[in-house]
């Protein structure tokens, strides 16, 4: 093959490469971190519900932490939240709107290969805003985690007992991305007053939707 031919195949080759994470409809998150800088007991000291956030932008490691903790897998395979009979009800959706080298949209957690997969190109925390009665939190935070339910996953096994099991578990994902959120020294705070069919129509799902969670950096 001659050089300027080779060359030409060259640009084309980075030029697909330096797109970055919004290159696919699926992208692979950066790999969490396993140890963290401030121990448990400290997180939980300082855990607290923030509304009120600064524009900086969230990092992708950030929301990698951010999402592992609240529904990724961990040493023993099993994720890093419990659930009744490994029935694994809770689906996690990622609103992005200011996150370094992610395009605003609406992503899916894919917490089996912790990845994004990309489901709306459209900035929609103004739309969740409007269905979770206008708070400025839903609006201003640089992302939103979305935590939903397809409650037959649960109810098929225990019956209508199962939905015990699901909102029980959502608390445990909740609490998770709480402490996490704490020792990046990011502030969230767990929103459950909206409108389900907003939302539902908003976010273009099935399943039910049990936490808006906004994540931003905090005003110090």
């Amino acid at each position: 093959m001659k050089w300027p031919y080779l060359f030409f195949i060259l640009i084309i080759l980075e030029s697909f490469v330096s797109e970055g994470l919004t290159d696919s409809k699926e992208m692979k998150l950066p790999l969490p971190k396993k140890k963290g800088n401030i121990s448990l007991e400290e997180a939980l000291n300082n855990r607290q519900s923030v509304r009120d956030y600064t524009n900086e932008a969230l990092t992708p490691e950030e929301i990698s932490q951010i999402l592992w903790a609240a529904n990724g897998k961990n040493k023993w395979g099993k994720l890093t939240s419990p659930s009744a009979g490994a029935t694994y009800p809770l689906v996690i959706y990622l609103a992005a709107g200011n996150i370094k080298s992610l395009s605003p949209g609406l992503y899916k957690y894919n917490n089996q290969e912790h990845s994004l997969i990309l489901i709306s190109p459209v900035d929609l925390r103004a739309s969740l805003s409007a269905a979770a009665l206008n708070q400025s939190s839903v609006k201003e935070a640089a992302a939103l985690i979305i935590i939903c339910a397809d409650y037959n996953r649960t109810t098929s096994r225990y019956g209508s007992r199962g939905r015990r099991y699901v909102e029980i578990e959502v608390g445990h994902v909740g609490q998770n991305i709480y402490l996490k959120a704490v020792s990046l020294d990011l502030g969230t705070v767990a929103v459950g007053a909206f409108d389900d069919g907003a939302v539902k129509k908003v976010l273009g799902i099935e399943e039910e939707p049990l936490y808006i969670m906004p994540l931003g950096k905090t005003k110090n």
